[in-house]
């Protein structure tokens, strides 16, 4: 049987699983009080290349719509990410490099969504 992870994914794709397995990392050792939004943080994260590749595998008006739900997550993620840098709960450094990945992120889910 063929190895998924053997194949190169699309590049939304493989962005999107950079982003979300770099912000999990981040927050894995967050504590209280911020344990509920590091929480938030691996929910929106595991969203994002979700959709994308559920997205990926649809037609039409469903395969947007599931592109608009990781772009929104993509933006909920950097919200979270912002905040725990924010009251010093993670990595800023770390923080950002995640964050700078959400952009690119984000403008390839625009160009998917909002086609020429």
């Amino acid at each position: 049987m063929p190895n998924p992870l053997a194949v190169s994914p699309p590049p939304a794709q493989a962005k999107a699983l950079a982003a979300a397995a770099q912000a999990l990392a981040l927050v894995a050792s967050v504590r209280a009080p911020y344990r509920a939004l590091a929480e938030q943080v691996i929910t929106a994260a595991a969203s994002v290349p979700a959709n994308v590749v559920e997205g990926e595998g649809r037609h039409g008006n469903d395969r947007v719509y599931h592109f608009r739900v990781a772009y929104a997550s993509a933006k909920e993620l950097a919200v979270h990410l912002t905040l725990l840098v924010d009251v010093g709960a993670v990595d800023r450094r770390v923080a950002e490099r995640v964050l700078s990945l959400l952009d690119e992120v984000r403008a390839m889910l625009w160009r998917m969504t909002h086609p020429r």
